[in-house]
């Protein structure tokens, strides 16, 4: 909170040097001016936008989004835009009081607000999100996501409102095909070995609509600590199901994982890390993982690959 307050102070006492909220401020000819928080964010609208946008994103491969801080440089940068598009439903937890002090001045979108809450996940009991905020690893919710992000833009520059229409047809095309190959994926795992196991737990929507239960040691946020109970447990899960794999996270430090391996093992399991998944970030720029699409095949077929290994052995 502090750190918040005094990048929004500092925003105030150099705000005579710098570049005014541009939230009423004509568009014209140039590219609308967007800043955005997690990657894949970015990527989608960059996909939507095209030429038409000018992205600037905050957190790059590897953040994590709940825990990430912001900077008196990103104030500036979010003060900056025609549009902030953030994820919503305290991902970006400790950005939430910057954000909705922004959101009085100019246009400020969480792309998950129009996605019906009778869709979204309930976090476990205890937890202080009100929802799960994962939503991403669900194509069909990320299809909403892209609808919001394209009526955002064509409402602050409806100039170009077919532009950003036809860039979304294409991109939902993409996703429909995305959808599919992740089924098809996960189709090829035999149904006792269902079980996805992952630092955090991440991937709820990702199992609710892809047919896997998910077992995360921490909560929806990681804000929140792993307990040896919470180890415990997951093994005790890993050596009753036969699980030969479980999954590290690019955002998420990969100690838990070792922990739940050594537990597992003193339970008579071997089980081994099927490889690193993008959770709250999505890879390099300029590499498929890079973008929405490529992370979810990635992430695909490493989960199919790590739970299919030993199937018939």
């Amino acid at each position: 909170m502090r750190r918040v307050l005094a990048a929004l102070a500092l925003v105030v006492l150099t705000g005579c040097t710098s570049t005014a909220a541009s939230g009423d401020e004509p568009i014209g000819d140039r590219p609308v001016r967007v800043t955005t928080t997690t990657n894949f964010i970015t990527d989608t609208v960059e996909r939507i936008g095209g030429a038409d946008v000018e992205v600037t994103g905050l957190m790059g491969p590897g953040v994590d989004p709940h825990l990430y801080r912001a900077s008196a440089g990103d104030v500036q940068t979010l003060r900056q835009a025609d549009v902030i598009f953030y994820g919503g439903l305290q991902l970006e937890g400790r950005m939430a009081e910057l954000l909705d002090e922004l959101a009085a001045r100019q246009p400020t979108q969480a792309v998950t607000d129009d996605i019906p809450r009778t869709d979204l996940l309930a976090p476990a009991p205890g937890a202080n999100e009100e929802y799960d905020p994962h939503v991403w690893f669900d194509v069909g919710l990320w299809e909403q996501v892209s609808r919001t992000i394209a009526a955002t833009l064509s409402e602050r520059d409806p100039a170009r409102a077919d532009a950003y229409a036809t860039r979304l047809d294409t991109y939902l095309a993409e996703l429909t095909e995305l959808d599919a190959y992740v089924a098809a994926r996960m189709a090829e795992i035999a149904p006792e070995r269902r079980l996805l196991v992952t630092s955090h737990d991440a991937f709820e929507y990702f199992g609710r609509r892809y047919g896997l239960e998910v077992a995360g040691i921490q909560g929806i946020s990681t804000a929140a600590e792993a307990t040896t109970a919470d180890v415990e447990r997951v093994a005790e899960l890993i050596a009753a199901r036969g699980v030969p794999a479980v999954f590290v996270e690019s955002s998420v430090p990969r100690q838990t994982i070792d922990a739940l391996i050594a537990a597992a093992g003193r339970r008579g399991a071997a089980v081994t890390v099927g490889g690193e998944l993008y959770t709250d970030a999505a890879g390099e720029p300029g590499t498929p993982q890079g973008t929405y699409v490529g992370m979810l095949r990635a992430n695909a077929d490493l989960i199919a690959d790590g739970l299919t290994e030993t199937q018939g052995s």
